[in-house]
C-alpha cells in the first residue's frame, strides 16, 4: 500500500481533491477526484461491482514488468471490456520488460518509448560469504553503512531488507552505530501509519536512511539516495502446495530485482551499491523473477473471475496461462471449499467468499468461524498459518516436556497447541529467554500479531461477530474442516501412522501430532520430504468426526456395492462401502455374489497370473499355438485365431460358477478349449499342424510352435541325413524351421535351406565334430 499513497503526492500540479487513492484497508477519493490511484485487486474488484467501469476513461498500468498476478488478470479483463467501450483507453508501462510478447498481446496498439538517464553507479560485493544464521542481516547491514559513510559517501542512504521485522531491527543496529549522528533513520514497510510513510520518501532536513522492503525498488522515487545497501533478500510470494496457501518467505532475489535496487542510488547523482554477498554468489542468482502466475496458487483469482461472470477460465485470454494441471487442482479445491458446484457455477457460499480479500480457505474458515461462534480463534488460525511454524521442532523431551505442561495437549487439534504457544509467546513479549524454553521461535511468533490483527479487521469489516467466549472444540474442529475438507485423511490402522488422503493420495502423519491417536482427521499441511524416496507427511492436524461429513458434505459421500477379487480370502466378495470423496471410510464384505460377474472378476485374476487354472497346462499352450500357427499360415482355410480375447472368453466360460480359488482345481479345460474350433477344423489342426514329422530316418521328430514364431524341428545331425529338402506343414504352406544338433544336443545352426546346409555348412560342422564324436556316423 505504500506505493499508491506516494504516486498521489507525484501529482503536485493538479487541483485539489482530483487526486485520491484506494487500497484494501483504506480510501481516499471525493467526488471531484479525477485521477484514482489503485492496487490491481482493488480494480479487479471494482469490475466485480460495476463490469462496465462506467465513469473510467482511462487505465493506466505501471510497472507492469513486475507481473504481478493481478495485473495479469485486471489487464484482461480491460481488453474484454474495451470489446464493447472502445473509447476506453488503456495504457501500459514498464521501464525493463520485455515489449514484444506485450505489443503482440496488446495488438492493435502504439509503442512509445522514453529514453531516460541515469547516473553512474558503482556496486561493491562482500569479499567473502556472508551467513545470516551467524551474523544476522541487519548487523550486516549496519556494517556496511559504517563502511559507507567512513569512505566519505555522500548523499542519503537506501537499505533493503525483506520485511518489517529485519527493517526494525536494522533501524536499531544503525542507531547505534557512532557514524549515524546526525542521519534521521526510518522504516518504510507497507504496514507502517500513512505519517511514517510519508516521513520516510519526504524531504528531510538532514541526512537520512530508509529501511525499506522491495517496495522501494521500483514503485517509489526517493529524492536524495546515492547510497544503496541490499541485503539481497525479499519476502517473496509463492504457492505452497503443502498448505494450499500463497506464502511470503524470505528467498534470495533475481539478479534483475539487484539491478533494480542498485539503479535508486543513481537518479539524481553517481552513487554506489554494496551488495551483501559475494559475485561468485550473484552468479548463481537467476537471471528474473518468474510471472506471479506460475508461482501463485490462483484460487483467490479464479474465484474472483467466477465472481465476475467468467465462466470458463481455462479458455480465458491469459497474457501468460497458468500450468493446466495448477488450474485444474484450484477448481477441485474450491468446488471442495464449497465456493463453485461440480458444473464449475459460483455458489451462494462462493458469492460470500469473494467479498474477504484473502485466500478461499480462510474466506470459507471465516464464514464457518461467524455460524460456529469462533471468527476470533479463525482469525488467529489464518495468521498463523501464513509464515513459518512458531513450534520449532526437533527439540529434546526436556522442552517437549515443559511444552506440554504449559500449552497442554487435548488431542483435539495441533491448532490449539500453536495457538497457546502463541499466546504464551505473546504474553512474555516474544522474549527469547521465556520462548526458547517451551521451542517456541519469537521472530516467527512476533510477526503473527500483526497478521492476526489483519485478519480481525477484515472481519469486522465484512460484518462478521467476533466471539468473547472460547468456542466448544467441535464447533473449532468443524471450522477448522471447512477449511481444508480437501485434505481429509484416515489412518490405515490403529498401529501406524499412514493415511489414505482424499482423491487418491496417501501420507504419513507427524510423530509429534496431538492427533496421533485419531482415525479419521484433517491436515492443514501436507508436506512432501525428500530422503529415502519421497514421504508425505502431514502436519497441523485436527480430529474429525465422520458424522460432520455427512452433515457438512452430504453430496460428496458416495455409498455403492462393488463386485471384487479379496486377495486375503483368496474370493469374489461384494463389497459395501462409504467414500468421501474416493476417501474409504466404511467397508464390509459378504460373500453373496452375482456368479456371472463373480466368473468375469475370477477370470480377469486368472489372466493377470494372480490365480492358478491348474488343468490349463503347457499342453493346452502348445495345441494353441498350434492353432495360432495354422491360422495365421493358412488364412484361406477359415481356422479361427486364439487371440488375448478369446483367451478371456474362454477362461470366463471355464470359471462360470467359480467364486474362489478352491473352486478352480477342477474346472475342465480342454472341452471349453476346443470347443473353440468345429470336428472338422480339429481336424485340420491335427494333420495340417502336426505335433512330429516322420524324417528320411524315420525318427520321429517333435515340432516346436510358440507365438510369433515360425515352426522349428529340432534333431541331430545324424538324424537328418536323407532329408535334402525343407519339410513343410499346412498345405505345403508353411515352412518349417530345422536345427541341427550336435551329438551333445547343442545347437549349431538353424535353416530353412536343407540344400544348402548339405552343401555349405555341414562340412564345417562335421570338421569340428567329428574329432570329437568319432563313434557317431560322418557321411
Amino acid at each position: 500500500s505504500t506505493q499508491v499513497p506516494q504516486m498521489v503526492l507525484d501529482c503536485g500540479n493538479a487541483g485539489p481533491g482530483e487526486v485520491g487513492y484506494q487500497v484494501r484497508m483504506e480510501s481516499h477519493v471525493s467526488a471531484k477526484t479525477q485521477i484514482r490511484y489503485v492496487t490491481e485487486g482493488i480494480l479487479l474488484r471494482q469490475f466485480l461491482s460495476d463490469p462496465q467501469l462506467r465513469g473510467v476513461s482511462a487505465i493506466v498500468f505501471d510497472e507492469f514488468h513486475e507481473r504481478h498476478i493481478y495485473g495479469d488478470i485486471t489487464l484482461a479483463r480491460a481488453l474484454r471490456l474495451q470489446q464493447s467501450r472502445p473509447d476506453l483507453k488503456i495504457i501500459v508501462m514498464s521501464a525493463t520488460l520485455d515489449a514484444g510478447p506485450l505489443r503482440e498481446y496488446l495488438a492493435p496498439c502504439l509503442e512509445l518509448k522514453s529514453e531516460g538517464r541515469m547516473f553512474p553507479v558503482e556496486v561493491a560485493y562482500a569479499k567473502k560469504r556472508i551467513d545470516f544464521r551467524q551474523q544476522p542481516v541487519w548487523e550486516a547491514a549496519a556494517d556496511a553503512f559504517e563502511a559507507a559513510i567512513e569512505s566519505g559517501a555522500e548523499g542519503d542512504v537506501l537499505v533493503f531488507m525483506p520485511g518489517g521485522y529485519e527493517i526494525s531491527r536494522t533501524v536499531e543496529a544503525i542507531r547505534r552505530r557512532k557514524c549515524a549522528r546526525g542521519f534521521a533513520v526510518l522504516p518504510l514497510h507497507g504496514e507502517l501509519p500513512p505519517q511514517q510513510q510519508d516521513a520516510a520518501v519526504g524531504q528531510c532536513d538532514q541526512r537520512k536512511v530508509v529501511v525499506a522492503t522491495n517496495v522501494a525498488e521500483t514503485s517509489i522515487t526517493i529524492d536524495g539516495i546515492r547510497i544503496v545497501i541490499d541485503s539481497g533478500l525479499a519476502r517473496i510470494a509463492r504457492y505452497d502446495p503443502n498448505r494450499g496457501i500463497d506464502t511470503l518467505l524470505v528467498e534470495r532475489i533475481s539478479r534483475a530485482s539487484a539491478d533494480q535496487r542498485t539503479g535508486r542510488a543513481g537518479r539524481t547523482a553517481p552513487g554506489t551499491c554494496h551488495r551483501l554477498w559475494t559475485e561468485r554468489e550473484h552468479l548463481a542468482r537467476p537471471m528474473q523473477e518468474l510471472p506471479e502466475i506460475l508461482r501463485h496458487d490462483l484460487a483467490e483469482v479464479v474465484l474472483t473471475l467466477k465472481a465476475g461472470g467468467i465462466g470458463d477460465v481455462e479458455h480465458f485470454p491469459w497474457f501468460e496461462p497458468p500450468d493446466p494441471t495448477s488450474l485444474a487442482r484450484t477448481l477441485t479445491l474450491l468446488t471442495d471449499l464449497g465456493a463453485i458446484d461440480h458444473a464449475g457455477a459460483l455458489t451462494e457460499v462462493g458469492g460470500k467468499m469473494v467479498s474477504f480479500p484473502m485466500h478461499p480457505r480462510y474466506a470459507r474458515m471465516l464464514l464457518a468461524g461467524e455460524a460456529y461462534g469462533c471468527v476470533r480463534e479463525a482469525c488467529l488460525i489464518a495468521a498463523l498459518t501464513q509464515g513459518r511454524s512458531i513450534l520449532q521442532r526437533s527439540k529434546g523431551a526436556p522442552t517437549r516436556g515443559s511444552r506440554e505442561d504449559a500449552l497442554g495437549e487435548d488431542g483435539v487439534s495441533d491448532f490449539k497447541r500453536l495457538m497457546a504457544a502463541w499466546q504464551f509467546a505473546d504474553r512474555n513479549n516474544y522474549r527469547p529467554d521465556a520462548c526458547d524454553k517451551l521451542g517456541v521461535h519469537g521472530g516467527a511468533a512476533r510477526q503473527v500479531k500483526p497478521l492476526y490483527e489483519r485478519f480481525m479487521k477484515i472481519a469486522a469489516r465484512e460484518g462478521l461477530t467476533v466471539n468473547d467466549r472460547a468456542p466448544r472444540d467441535e464447533d473449532l474442529q468443524k471450522c477448522i474442516l471447512l477449511a481444508f475438507s480437501d485434505q481429509v485423511a484416515k489412518r490405515r490402522d490403529q498401529g501406524s501412522l499412514h493415511c489414505e488422503i482424499v482423491h487418491g493420495r496417501s501420507g504419513d502423519l507427524g510423530r509429534d501430532s496431538v492427533v496421533r491417536d485419531s482415525e479419521l482427521i484433517v491436515a492443514a499441511e501436507i508436506a512432501e520430504i525428500e530422503g529415502r524416496g519421497l514421504n508425505v507427511r502431514l502436519n497441523l492436524c485436527t480430529a474429525i468426526a465422520e458424522a460432520w461429513l455427512d452433515e457438512l458434505f452430504p453430496d460428496d459421500l458416495e455409498e455403492k456395492i462393488e463386485t471384487i477379487f479379496d486377495p486375503v480370502l483368496k474370493r469374489v466378495v461384494a463389497k459395501h462401502w462409504k467414500s468421501f470423496r474416493g476417501l474409504e471410510l466404511q467397508a464390509s464384505m459378504k460373500q453373496e455374489v452375482d456368479p456371472d460377474q463373480a466368473a468375469v472378476i475370477i477370470a480377469e485374476e486368472v489372466l493377470a497370473g494372480r490365480l492358478e487354472l491348474y488343468k490349463w497346462d503347457e499342453a493346452v499352450e502348445k495345441w494353441i499355438a498350434r492353432v495360432n500357427c495354422l491360422a495365421e499360415g493358412c488364412p484361406d482355410y477359415g481356422i479361427p485365431a486364439i487371440d488375448e480375447e478369446a483367451r478371456r472368453a474362454m477362461i470366463q466360460e471355464i470359471c462360470l460358477g467359480a467364486v474362489c480359488k478352491r473352486d478352480l482345481k477342477d474346472r475342465a479345460v480342454w472341452k471349453t478349449v476346443k470347443s473353440w474350433l468345429s470336428p472338422m477344423q480339429l481336424g485340420l489342426v491335427d494333420k495340417q499342424a502336426p505335433e512330429r514329422i516322420t524324417l528320411p530316418s524315420g525318427f520321429n521328430a517333435k515340432v516346436r510352435y510358440e507365438a510369433g514364431q515360425p515352426p522349428v524341428l529340432s534333431a541331430t545331425i545324424q538324424k537328418l541325413y536323407g532329408l535334402n529338402e525343407t519339410p513343410k506343414i499346412g498345405f505345403g504352406l508353411i515352412p518349417v524351421v530345422v536345427e541341427a544338433l550336435a551329438p551333445n544336443q547343442r545347437p549349431q545352426q538353424k535353416t530353412q535351406d536343407m540344400k544348402s546346409f548339405w552343401q555349405n555348412s555341414y562340412p564345417l560342422i562335421k570338421k569340428e565334430l567329428k574329432g570329437r564324436y568319432p563313434k557317431h556316423e560322418w557321411r
